[in-house]
């Protein structure tokens, strides 16, 4: 059972509150200020607050201030039940992070519907949504939003690129954020002595150049195709309309399109510290991971040694010597030019 704490020092009005919303199968908490309702919010950490504005002592917008300031209570959803109805009370109410804003009077139903609304965008939020488009049109669907990904993806521009056809340059500022409808790309850095180093691989289904939107500088490595690759491209400005709409949603955003950050850290520490065959063990098993999509076929690893040896972290002479080696204990084969797993899991076995 959700609890809900009411803070109103209208006695009816909390009572009325109260009553509808214990009708409805909500625990409900009701505090008669807002000294009273801070206490309550972090003794009782409920699931929403409804609180009045014009209080004597701590006010409405004092009690959220003071809520938004511990991180305990600073998530839970807040709605300010108010008698004013101002442009500029909307305004300072959603700017110091308030959820929703119900004006009195009221019926029963719009404040049913504006608590039942709230609880299933939370639960929207809390899910682990992919980092996809469908799993991030599913999240802006549900808050709203009068264009969903999917739609922008649709009436977006869409480039084709050739095989090791530069989508991005490092240094350049960002105006897009691509989303590949087809292909594969990587993203790396080149060291001043020409060496290549790998910061990434994407697939079809996957974001590009986000993290560079977001921090708002310019590109910090280059994106090449690694196929022919098909790419629609959405326009920063409503990239930000996504993500300025709501400071939680936008936090969530962040995390499920920067979730592989920790993934990228420790590959770079493998690429630094692991031995050849543990490096060219890995960039074959993270290939398989991230496009063997028909599980019932043998994947083939078809890229160039130049390309797998980057994604290694290795000199290309170094790697081909390592993928004999392997194919010798027959983890791999090799047809045609292209590796073929042949044992995963000993292949894995070198990884740990």
């Amino acid at each position: 059972m959700k609890s809900i704490l009411i803070i109103e020092d209208n006695e009816d009005i909390r009572e009325n509150v109260a009553e509808i919303l214990s009708l409805s199968d909500y625990k409900v908490i009701t505090a008669s200020n807002g000294k009273e309702g801070i206490e309550s919010a972090q003794k009782n950490r409920p699931d929403l607050i409804i609180c009045d504005i014009m209080m004597p002592g701590v006010d409405g917008y004092g009690v959220l201030h003071v809520l938004h300031k511990t991180p305990e209570t600073q998530n839970i959803p807040f709605i300010f039940l108010t008698s004013k109805s101002e442009r500029s009370d909307f305004r300072a109410a959603m700017e110091l992070g308030a959820d929703d804003y119900i004006t009195k009077p009221f019926s029963g139903n719009e404040l049913l519907n504006a608590i039942e609304s709230r609880f299933r965008k939370l639960d929207i939020i809390k899910k682990n949504l992919t980092p996809d488009l469908e799993g991030l049109n599913e999240l802006m669907q549900t808050l709203d939003n009068k264009k969903s990904l999917e739609q922008l993806t649709e009436e977006s521009n869409s480039s084709v690129y050739k095989k090791k056809q530069l989508i991005y340059k490092e240094g350049n500022n960002p105006h897009y954020l691509y989303y590949i409808m087809k292909g594969k790309v990587k993203t790396y850095k080149t060291h001043d002595d020409g060496k290549d180093l790998v910061m990434d691989l994407y697939n079809t289904g996957d974001f590009l150049g986000y993290i560079t939107l977001l921090e708002g500088g310019v590109y910090k490595e280059n994106a090449e195709t690694m196929d022919d690759t098909e790419v629609a491209i959405i326009p920063k400005k409503d990239f930000e309309e996504l993500i300025n709409c709501n400071p939680v949603i936008a936090r969530k955003f962040i995390s499920l399109l920067a979730k592989n950050i920790v993934d990228k850290e420790q590959q770079l520490l493998g690429i630094a510290y692991n031995t050849l065959r543990k490096k060219v063990a890995e960039a074959l098993v993270s290939l398989q991971k991230k496009y063997h999509v028909n599980k019932k076929e043998p994947f083939l690893i078809d890229i160039s040694r130049d390309d797998l040896a980057t994604i290694a972290g290795t000199a290309s002479e170094s790697l081909i010597r390592t993928l004999s080696d392997f194919k010798s204990e027959q983890l791999i084969d090799i047809k045609s030019g292209k590796v073929i797993i042949a044992d995963e899991k000993k292949l894995a076995n070198l990884i740990r």
